[in-house]
């Protein structure tokens, strides 16, 4: 420190308040947001974190400086963060007769509020749907309309509301033997999920949304909001996905079959909710994806919600984020092959 000049060593103590917020963020999925809400409310910050940390490494690099080895070795600790958050490697892409292709999507409604301003939005995303063809796909926000048609699927939704009936749907290209819903108290969200027959075997299928914290994420609107607010009705927000989550996890536990877990968890891979409903499912994006892996449509920094884990028994053989501007999310979809 001695022979940095003012400059660096002010940076470099920045330096050090990202680097233990990234150290302590490793803590957070294995913290209760109902006993630990303030701190919950990091993993939020944790892709910048991870970012301004690497940034960091490479200025000190640059410099030649040995301070970048504290942001290094913080990043080392954590480095399944860090590929959480940005595959290096290409995506893996294995063609297979017997994959099963399984779709994510929250559709916000198919635009029925007109939020992006184009064409019939319901059409383009059954245009693109029936081009990409999944075997099974999840819809989180979705709206029941006679303009959407796919061919060829079984279908089970569950909506609620009064002028606007809206909720969850799983479309499958296999019989469905079986479907339910795990209500979450006091909410328009829910967790469904459908028994699919795929040759002599039955494949569990839940779609899964978490409580929205309802914030309006562009900037000029976050810029109007105090930070006081902001963070009480996140910190609410993650009490409440805790207790869908615990909802949800009785009923999954419950299930002798082998299953998939897509949805829109409204929270990141870095989160509590995140890490007990993975447990021992494979994330696919972590098996075969590439790059960000962004899901969700916010200009300041790339974001991961939504998932498809799929049971360790699958051969996760492919895994794509479509670049589509058809919702505020982007659509997912993964290849599997049973063992």
């Amino acid at each position: 420190m001695k022979r940095l000049k003012l400059f660096d060593k002010v940076l470099f103590f920045v330096n050090s308040v990202v680097a233990a917020m990234l150290l302590l963020s490793y803590l957070l999925p294995y913290l209760e947001p109902k006993k630990f809400a303030a701190l919950s409310v990091l993993s939020l910050a944790v892709p910048v974190l991870i970012i301004l940390n690497v940034l960091f490494v490479v200025y000190w690099l640059l410099k030649v400086k040995r301070q970048l080895t504290l942001s290094l070795i913080v990043l080392i600790v954590g480095y399944s963060y860090v590929f959480s958050l940005y595959k290096f490697s290409s995506s893996k892409q294995i063609k297979d007769a017997a994959n099963i292709s399984v779709m994510n999507y929250n559709v916000r409604l198919f635009n029925l509020f007109n939020w992006i301003e184009k064409g019939n939005v319901k059409n383009e995303i059954a245009s693109f749907i029936t081009t990409e063809s999944p075997d099974i796909i999840c819809f989180q926000e979705y709206h029941s309309t006679e303009e959407l048609v796919l061919e060829g699927y079984y279908k089970f939704e569950d909506l609620s509301g009064d002028k606007v009936k809206s909720g969850q749907a799983i479309y499958s290209k296999f019989p469905i033997l079986n479907s339910g819903s795990v209500e979450f108290p006091k909410s328009s969200n829910n967790a469904i999920f459908i028994d699919a027959l795929i040759a002599e075997d039955t494949l569990r299928i839940y779609n899964v949304h978490l409580q929205s914290s309802g914030i309006n994420t562009k900037v000029e609107n976050l810029k109007k909001e105090s930070s006081e607010n902001l963070f009480k009705r996140v910190r609410k927000t993650f009490k409440t996905q805790q207790m869908q989550m615990e909802l949800f996890l009785k009923h999954k536990n419950k299930t002798q079959h082998k299953m998939v877990v897509c949805g829109d968890f409204n929270n990141t891979a870095y989160s509590y909710v995140y890490k007990e409903i993975k447990d021992d499912l494979q994330d696919t994006f972590e098996v075969a994806g590439n790059g960000f892996g962004r899901t969700f449509d916010f200009k300041l920094f790339p974001v991961r919600i939504d998932f498809i884990l799929a049971d360790p028994s699958f051969t996760v053989n492919s895994f794509k984020t479509y670049d589509v501007e058809l919702s505020d999310h982007y659509p997912i979809k993964t290849e599997l092959k049973l063992n």
